[in-house]
């Protein structure tokens, strides 16, 4: 859809686009049930029946509108919300699991690496597993280092998981109604710092097809990869970059697994240079990944080292002070800009 088509739609918050996006959903398609802790909330409390709608109030009036047999308020038990869940849809149903904090995933990781993801390969192609799994990520509103991590890059590592990460609420409902449609098991990462963020979104049901790049800004002088809640803050670069006549491409991958390497290994080949942005930790992080795909591809077109921003190496910290500084900042991402164009 060309940008001036979705200039004319209502504004909405990605809280609001993924809320619409499962309503339309579960409107639709009678298989698509919601649980989790506090999914629907408030049941036996005076007042509302829905106190939450979730911890973020992404599931709320959901389970008004569609009753509590498909929005299920679970105990707090992560094993059990996704074997569940991956049990139902291996009978027909098509779960949306909420884990709250992408950060509990080591609670319930047999049942998304050992069996989910597995199922179709175990059972000859037969078996289809469509479970998406919704957890919130990323540092930023002092949570702690137990509910602050991006574990994408470990997600992403699994063969038969798709990962998902939409940076603006117009990619959040597109995707969400592709992830609920697709016969694979997805995570669907959705950072904290991203839900009031607000982008024209359409009323009607859209999809958004997995493993195709978005091109946030375009310019042949650098390549910045930027994943979630980093390309904001790419795009934020590109415009100051570009009032100085420095104009580059800034690339949200959107799905990191599938992955669009073509579009980034395109891009490197115009500009000669890569600058990779990802809030997760260096070490095997995405921004490792995609500098190894452009060292292997694309290294005669690099005119320049590959630049990677990242947080550092450690957990996430407490102090406001200090998890402001672990954060990649928009400063880290043009000095990053600036040295592979030779200070310019």
């Amino acid at each position: 859809m060309s940008e001036s088509a979705v200039n004319e739609h209502p504004v909405k918050t990605l809280r609001e686009a993924l809320n619409e996006a499962l309503h339309q959903e579960m409107e639709r398609d009678s298989r698509v049930i919601i649980m989790g802790e506090e999914v629907a909330g408030g049941a036996g409390c005076k007042g509302s029946d829905e106190a939450y709608g979730g911890v973020f109030g992404v599931t709320k009036g959901l389970g008004t509108k569609f009753g509590r047999t498909r929005v299920i308020d679970t105990p707090i038990t992560e094993s059990a919300i996704i074997g569940a869940a991956a049990g139902a849809a291996n009978t027909g149903l098509r779960p949306v699991a909420e884990l709250m904090f992408i950060d509990f995933i080591g609670v319930c990781f047999d049942q998304i690496f050992n069996q989910a993801a597995k199922f179709r390969y175990m059972f000859g192609g037969k078996a289809r597993t469509p479970i998406v799994i919704r957890g919130t990520a990323g540092a930023g509103m002092r949570a702690g280092a137990q509910h602050s991590s991006m574990l994408h890059p470990v997600l992403t590592h699994i063969p038969g998981l798709k990962v998902v990460m939409p940076s603006n609420a117009y990619d959040a409902k597109g995707l969400m109604i592709s992830a609920i449609r697709d016969d694979d098991p997805v995570v669907f990462i959705e950072h904290k710092l991203l839900y009031e963020t607000k982008c024209p979104v359409p009323d009607e049901m859209y999809t958004i097809p997995f493993g195709e790049a978005a091109f946030a800004r375009e310019g042949s002088d650098a390549t910045i990869v930027a994943f979630g809640a980093m390309v904001p803050k790419a795009i934020a670069v590109a415009d100051k970059l570009a009032k100085e006549g420095i104009h580059c491409d800034v690339i949200d991958p959107r799905t990191t697994s599938p992955l669009d390497s073509e579009s980034i290994l395109e891009s490197v080949e115009v500009s000669g240079r890569l600058i990779c942005v990802d809030e997760a930790n260096p070490r095997c992080s995405l921004a490792a990944d995609v500098s190894a795909i452009v060292a292997e591809h694309a290294f005669s077109s690099l005119r320049a080292p590959v630049k990677c921003v990242t947080a550092p190496h450690t957990p996430v910290p407490f102090a406001p002070v200090l998890e402001d500084a672990y954060i990649p900042s928009e400063a880290a991402i043009e000095q990053a800009v600036r040295e592979t164009l030779g200070g310019r």
